[in-house]
C-alpha cells in the first residue's frame, strides 16, 4: 500500500502523522511511504532522517494525497485539504466529527474512508489512541493554567501552590476520573494545590480518593454542584468526554458571573465542542480571551506545543492499528478487531458514527453492513 503523510496545517500544529522510525515499520513491511518535504521538522525530524529508512519525499501536499492510498495524519483535514481527498481514500488520523459539520459533510461528500483516532476502542473498551494525547493535555492543562493565573497573562495573581501561610488554589476538574482528568489531578497535586475532581462515575471517583487518601476531594457532578464549586475555583479544568459525541457544557454563561474575576477555564474539551458555553477555538499564538472577567484557555491542539514528546506518544498508539490497515486492507482488518472497527466513522458516503448520526440528524449506516460488502 502507497502510504501518505502531509505536512499538518492547523494552525501551530507541529506533530507530524509518522516518525521516521516508525514510517521504518511500515517500509520492512512491503508499504511504500510518502513524506512532504518538512513535514517533520516541527518535531525535530528532518528529511534525511526519513529517506535513511526508506521513505520517499515529496515536495507537495497535493503529491501526497495524489499518490497515497492511505493518509496518515494527526489533526483532521482542513478546507483547504477537502478537494484533495479521494474517493476510497483511507484517512487514518482524529476527526472529532461531532465538532465541526463542515467536516462531516466534506467526509461523506468525497466518499472518503474516515477511521478516526479518538473512537478505536482496545480490548479493555479503553480508548488507546485517545489515551496518551489526554494525558499531555491533561499535564499541559495545569501548566498552562497556572500561567494564566499570574497578573502580567490576565489572572488573578494567585500562585498555584501558595506557600507557607497562605492557602493554596482552588483548582477544579471538570470530569476528574477520565484520562485527560486524572492527568490534570495528579499535576495539580504535585503543584500542591487544593484539588477538587468532579465526575459521573463513581467507581473512579472511589479509585482517586484511594490513592491519593483524601488529599483530592472528590464530588458527584450535578448542575448545583459543578455552580457552587466554579465560584469558589481559581482554576477551572474542562475534561469532560463522551467518546465521538459534543462534549456536555457544564459551565454555561449565565455561570460565569459567579466566578472569581481573573479565574482560568482550560476547556481541554474544546476539539469536541467544549465543557463552557462561551468557549471557542484558540491557537498557541494567542490561546486565551476573556469573558465576564474569566480567563478562558482553549487551544484545539494542546499536545501540538510538545510535538517531539506527543508525536512518538501517538505513533505508540496508532502504529499496530495502522499497520493492520495496510496490511489487511481496511475492511479485513476491522473485521478482525472489533475496537479497530469502532473506529470508522465514515465509508464511502456512508455515516458509521452513531453518536455523530444523532448529534447532526444524519442518517446512520452500521459499520457491520459496509464491512461486509
Amino acid at each position: 500500500m502507497k502510504i501518505g503523510v502531509p505536512t499538518e496545517i492547523k494552525k501551530h500544529e507541529y506533530r507530524v502523522g509518522l516518525a521516521p522510525e516508525f514510517a521504518a515499520a511500515y517500509v520492512a513491511a512491503g508499504h511504500d511511504v510518502y513524506i512532504q518535504k518538512g513535514a517533520g521538522e516541527g518535531s525535530s525530524y528532518s528529511d534525511e532522517l526519513y529517506t535513511a529508512v526508506g521513505c520517499n519525499i515529496l515536495p507537495t501536499a497535493e503529491d501526497i494525497y495524489e499518490t497515497a492510498d492511505m493518509i496518515i495524519k494527526v489533526k483532521e483535514p482542513l478546507e483547504p485539504e477537502y478537494s484533495l481527498m479521494r474517493e476510497g481514500q483511507i484517512f487514518y488520523t482524529y476527526f472529532h466529527l461531532a465538532a465541526d459539520k463542515a467536516l462531516t459533510e466534506a467526509v461523506l461528500d468525497k466518499k472518503i474512508v474516515a477511521i478516526a483516532y479518538e473512537t478505536i476502542r482496545d480490548r479493555n473498551g479503553a480508548l488507546p489512541a485517545l489515551k496518551p494525547m489526554s494525558e499531555i493535555a491533561g499535564r499541559l492543562s495545569v501548566q498552562e493554567g497556572a500561567k494564566y493565573l499570574e497578573r502580567p497573562f490576565g489572572g488573578r495573581g494567585v500562585l498555584l501552590g501558595g506557600v507557607t501561610g497562605v492557602l493554596p488554589a482552588n483548582v477544579l476538574v471538570l470530569g476528574g476520573a477520565g484520562v485527560v482528568g486524572r492527568n490534570a489531578v495528579a499535576m495539580a497535586v504535585g503543584m500542591h494545590a487544593n484539588v477538587t475532581a468532579v465526575d459521573v462515575n463513581l467507581d473512579a471517583l472511589t479509585e482517586l480518593d484511594k490513592l491519593y487518601e483524601g488529599r483530592v476531594n472528590t464530588v458527584y457532578s450535578t448542575d448545583h454542584t459543578v455552580k457552587d464549586l466554579i465560584s469558589k475555583a481559581d482554576l477551572v479544568i474542562g475534561a469532560a468526554l463522551i467518546p465521538g459525541a459534543a462534549t456536555p457544557q457544564l459551565i454555561r454563561r449565565e455561570h460565569l458571573p459567579l466566578m472569581k474575576k481573573g479565574a482560568v477555564i482550560v476547556d481541554v474539551a474544546i476539539d469536541q465542542g467544549g465543557t463552557c458555553q462561551s468557549s471557542h477555538v484558540t491557537y498557541h499564538d494567542n490561546p486565551v480571551f476573556e469573558e465576564e472577567g474569566v480567563i478562558h484557555y482553549c487551544v484545539g491542539n494542546m499536545p501540538g506545543a510538545v510535538p517531539v514528546t506527543s508525536t512518538a506518544a501517538l505513533n505508540n498508539a496508532t502504529l499496530a492499528n495502522g499497520l493492520a490497515i495496510a496490511n489487511k486492507g481496511y475492511k479485513e482488518a476491522l473485521r478482525a478487531n472489533p475496537g479497530l472497527k469502532e473506529g470508522l466513522n465514515a465509508d464511502h458516503g456512508k455515516l458509521t458514527c452513531k453518536p455523530v448520526a444523532d448529534f447532526y440528524n444524519m442518517v446512520y449506516t452500521d459499520i457491520d453492513e459496509v464491512i461486509s460488502e
